[in-house]
């Protein structure tokens, strides 16, 4: 059986990058519909029902962050940010509103289309049956039996330490922040409490990287959060 073709939709105000961005994801393989401003998008993305959305952040009629809010009440669907903003505030505003990721003006193409590509492989991951085992690297993770190993050797992990990957691993590819990492395995009430994540991001890094110095899966997104790196 065939693989359907994707759907993705650009919000993008500036007609020649939308248009870049359209020819380049067509090239790829996409069926890419686009829009110009919030309102406009939020009508494409209900209509749609893309696999995939691009969206800017600076649109005429609003802002892009409440046009995320406003798809994350009723779909999941991966959001990709592609913005000239850059302070590392807007970032988190814009993934804590629901993004999966968030890349700068003015980008290379082929970052753009590495992580769509990134994208499309979680969104066929999410659709799939679940697989009892989640891999990276050299790691491997039993869900159904909770058990942990690296080159095939068990790797013994507290209980928080295995909340934490379970997280990274159920989002595997997105950006999650440090607000968000904090309230999904510690709870609301430590939101802002860094620190602890520093201590067992370093713990889990130290038990499943080559290099935890270097790490090449459990990557840190600077300023904002984490990022799992299955490839």
């Amino acid at each position: 059986m065939s693989t359907p073709t994707p759907v993705v939709l650009v919000l993008e105000d500036e007609r020649e990058i939308r248009h870049f961005v359209r020819s380049s994801l067509e090239a790829e393989g996409w069926q890419v519909h686009e829009a110009g401003t919030v309102k406009q998008g939020l009508v494409e993305a209900g209509t749609r029902r893309p696999d995939l959305i691009i969206a800017d952040l600076g649109l005429p009629d609003g802002d892009g962050v409440d046009f995320i809010r406003e798809v994350r009440t009723w779909s999941a669907v991966p959001i990709i940010v592609l913005s000239a903003r850059t302070h590392e505030d807007e970032k988190v505003a814009a993934l804590d509103a629901g993004a999966d990721d968030f890349i700068t003006k003015p980008f290379g193409i082929n970052e753009l289309l590495a992580r769509t590509r990134a994208s499309l492989r979680r969104m066929r991951v999410g659709k799939a049956p679940a697989e009892a085992v989640f891999r990276f690297g050299d790691v491997e993770l039993d869900l159904a039996a909770r058990i942990v190993k690296k080159r095939g050797v068990e790797v013994h992990l507290t209980p928080i330490e295995y909340r934490l990957l379970g997280v990274l691993v159920a989002n595997a590819g997105r950006v999650l922040t440090h607000p968000y990492l904090l309230r999904e395995v510690w709870g609301p009430g430590h939101s802002q409490s860094t620190h602890y994540l520093r201590v067992y991001m370093g713990n889990l890094r130290q038990k499943l990287e080559d290099d935890s110095a270097q790490p090449r899966h459990i990557v840190t997104e600077t300023g904002v959060g984490y990022r799992l790196l299955a490839d």
